[in-house]
């Protein structure tokens, strides 16, 4: 999970050198789900996300060599988002421009007419792109938020969370289940979940 990570600075700043495999294994590694996600929602094919990752990072590469971390013109995650967008409509405009035309019962091509399927103009800010990447952000966060703090916390304490807050046990079942007082499932679910908070505001603010 830690894979999620939003980028450190440091990891930025390394990527200046195209030769450092190491570094940018480590944000493909931590990105290209996240973009092919974000791409997928979009309605885009599989083969149509897989090109949006491609073209993402290679976009990054590019910017990388001149790359100065200035946070008063904006976040990389603003940055990477809109990039990410952008090639999420040119595969949208690539996919129009192609079913312009369709192959007809012989070998030849017809000219779509309106009204038939793929005809119409794909309008790229309908799918909400924004909206949605954000939507991938935050659960990705909660994801890493979460393993971290699985980490952290003793064996009992995150059994007491999963099953009151994943599985929705009741406190008295987990009680009985665990061997524990009703209170005690009440304090330390309590506790994991303020915990877990804490962790994506952390997140929050390293994404930044």
């Amino acid at each position: 999970m830690d894979t999620w990570l939003p980028t450190r600075r440091t990891l930025l700043s390394r990527l200046k050198d195209w030769n450092d495999q190491r570094s940018w294994r480590e944000f493909f590694n931590m990105y290209w789900r996240f973009i092919y996600a974000v791409a997928i929602r979009s309605g885009l094919t599989d083969a149509e996300a897989q090109e949006v990752v491609q073209e993402t990072v290679i976009t990054v590469a590019k910017q990388m060599p001149g790359f100065k971390y200035d946070r008063a013109k904006g976040s990389f995650k603003n940055w990477l988002q809109k990039t990410t967008c952008w090639k999420i409509q040119d595969q949208l405009r690539k996919r129009q421009r192609d079913q312009r035309f369709h192959q007809g019962s012989g070998n030849e091509f017809q000219e779509l007419e309106p009204g038939d399927p793929g005809a119409e103009p794909i309008d790229p800010s309908s799918f909400e792109l924004e909206a949605r990447w954000q939507e991938e952000w935050e659960q990705n966060l909660m994801e890493v938020a979460i393993e971290r703090v699985k980490r952290q916390v003793e064996p009992k304490e995150w059994q007491v969370f999963d099953f009151c807050t994943t599985k929705q046990w009741a406190a008295g079942k987990v009680a009985q289940h665990l061997n524990l007082f009703r209170p005690q499932v009440y304090y330390l679910n309590k506790k994991v979940i303020g915990l877990i908070r804490n962790e994506v505001e952390k997140l929050r603010a390293e994404g930044d």
